[in-house]
């Protein structure tokens, strides 16, 4: 076991880190699979407990990507386009995933809502996949080193929501 410190904060990782935009590509699918499991659900009790999950992981995943991922592509990029343009972009996110986290699934607004949702983060995560990731990857970043970052992050995050 390796350790990564982050912030006065000792987490204990597996040895075989992960490549950051791997970990970030398995979140997208993590969340994928929620939105498409909210489509199918029935009740408003399932969709409650989908939505909880999916503005969870939301949240957190545009947090590391803030914090972490962000700046360094934008620092090796010398980027002022697709980092700053992500950046809005999670801006909305946080404003749509507000006016669903915690409430009640009534009807066919809150559906609409979830919609929209989906089809934004599906647009964002289209343009990191194809645009911001292989820049990223074809510059001099360790990717391992930022994705043993963003896994200790994140453990801490979710430890915290949890």
């Amino acid at each position: 076991m390796t350790t990564v410190l982050h912030k006065t904060t000792k987490l204990s990782l597996p040895a075989k880190v992960q490549d950051a935009t791997t970990l970030l590509i398995e979140d997208h699918k993590l969340v994928d699979g929620l939105f498409k499991a909210y489509e199918k659900a029935l009740t408003k009790t399932i969709k409650k407990k989908l939505v909880s999950q999916i503005c969870t992981e939301l949240s957190v995943h545009t947090q590391l990507e803030e914090e972490i991922f962000y700046p360094a592509v934008k620092k090796a990029l010398k980027d002022h386009e697709l980092v700053p343009e992500a950046t809005v972009e999670h801006e909305t996110l946080k404003s749509l995933i507000a006016q669903v986290e915690g409430v009640e699934p009534d009807g066919e607004m809150f559906d609409a809502r979830i919609k929209v949702l989906c089809e934004y983060v599906e647009h964002h995560v289209k343009e990191e996949q194809e645009e911001m990731f292989p820049k990223a990857k074809a510059t001099q970043l360790d990717m391992k080193e930022l994705g043993g970052q963003i896994a200790a992050r994140k453990q801490e995050l979710m430890a915290k929501r949890s």
